[in-house]
């Protein structure tokens, strides 16, 4: 699943970092660049986004002027120096409000939250997910259903596919593989893993454990983790 995004910001450099925090991540597209809220209402004519990173303070049209000029607007993160317009932005439904400078884990927990939306509004128009796919093993193939999956290692041009049932090697990139993966049901918690989430066993520190196997998680991961803990925390 790709989201298509729009990056929209009136500074050069901020618009950089913002593509440097996107290109980490294969599913999101970003299929366009501006620096005003007039150049981004025509690309959104063109090829409409599911998800604008919109700047606040720009020239012309401001950022949530833009947003109430919107009839049926797509998903929206403010990405601004100004955290004085959260309210403003959450009252217009904003998905989500990053203050500059925006951390790795800040940005991943954003675009977690775009991720998980888009999914389920497929799922609401009845867009279902396939609960396998094929991989390449040596002259043949081998069909993997996700709910046998425990865990991805990735090396290189080389994936790990670990199952209850045993280990698969296929050639392809983590990357590649990460977009056949249903979002909500697979996270990833280091450069070299992807962990199937009902799978998990137990988090102590920076090591995650699933069946008999230690991991390591990343720190620009761990956000993401924590966060999903702490949905499914059983609070005093």
């Amino acid at each position: 699943m790709k989201i298509k995004c729009i990056i929209v910001d009136d500074e050069p450099l901020a618009r950089e970092g913002m593509m440097m925090l996107v290109k980490d991540y294969s599913f999101l597209e970003v299929t366009g660049v501006c620096g005003s809220a007039m150049q981004a209402n025509s690309l959104m004519a063109q090829d409409k986004p599911d998800l604008l990173f919109l700047d606040i303070q720009m020239p012309g049209i401001m950022g949530l002027d833009f947003v109430r000029s919107l009839t049926n607007p797509p998903m929206i993160i403010i990405t601004t120096a100004y955290p004085n317009f959260a309210l403003e932005g959450f009252e217009l439904n904003v998905l989500d409000y990053l203050v500059k400078p925006i951390t790795p884990e800040r940005f991943l927990t954003a675009v977690n939250r775009a991720r998980t939306l888009m999914e389920s509004r497929k799922s609401e128009t009845g867009n279902t997910v396939e609960d396998y796919f094929f991989i390449r093993s040596g002259n043949g193939f081998e069909k993997i259903s996700f709910q046998e999956i425990l865990y991805i290692e990735g090396c290189e041009n080389y994936c790990s596919i670990h199952t209850a049932g045993g280990k698969y090697m296929t050639l392809t990139t983590m990357r590649s593989l990460e977009e056949q993966l249903p979002s909500g049901r697979f996270l990833r918690i280091q450069k070299s893993f992807i962990v199937a989430i009902d799978k998990i066993h137990s988090l102590n520190g920076n090591i995650l454990r699933i069946g008999t196997r230690e991991l390591p998680v990343s720190k620009n991961y761990k956000a993401a983790l924590l966060e999903l803990i702490d949905r499914k925390l059983i609070r005093k």
